[in-house]
């Protein structure tokens, strides 16, 4: 199979792909990744219920998300702009870590991997963000797609 870059041009210059040729069909993508914590920063979390002097940290790391996923064509420079249908974070507590998943969907004539991408990153992120005054000492990792469906292409890891 003579695989290519799909946003690089004959010349070796950024091009956006053209997916004017392409069918629309239902397309969705899942991602997924984890903020990993300190034992005694992630107990506290816990004992507090995931609320900081911010307010909920999962609620305000799901939306954020969401508003990374909405933004993700303004953000990746060649990123197509999508009609969304769904936008789904989840956000759960593991042994010291919070392990987030985005499930998107839209159809369209591309794929939605770059925003469920998007949308772990930018919650992750978030939850760094609120946590950080507890420890510098936290780490973002694993930050990858899981499943995409609807296009050429699926993929399941």
């Amino acid at each position: 199979m003579n695989k290519k870059l799909s946003h690089i041009d004959e010349a070796g210059n950024a091009s956006m792909v053209d997916v004017s040729e392409k069918k629309v069909s239902s397309r969705m993508a899942m991602a997924s990744g984890k903020v990993c914590f300190p034992s005694t920063v992630f107990e506290t979390l816990k004992a507090q219920d995931f609320l900081g002097k911010k307010g909920s940290i999962l609620q305000t790391a799901i939306i954020a998300g969401i508003q990374g996923v909405k933004k993700t064509s303004e953000l990746i420079p060649l990123c197509h702009q999508l009609n969304l249908s769904k936008v789904h974070i989840d956000i759960k507590p593991g042994e010291n870590t919070l392990n987030i998943t985005c499930k998107v969907k839209c159809t369209e004539r591309t794929g939605v991997e770059m925003e469920a991408l998007t949308g772990v990153s930018v919650s992750a992120l978030t939850i760094y963000d609120m946590c950080k005054a507890l420890s510098q000492d936290i780490t973002i990792s694993n930050i990858q797609l899981e499943h995409k469906s609807g296009g050429k292409h699926d993929f399941n890891r």
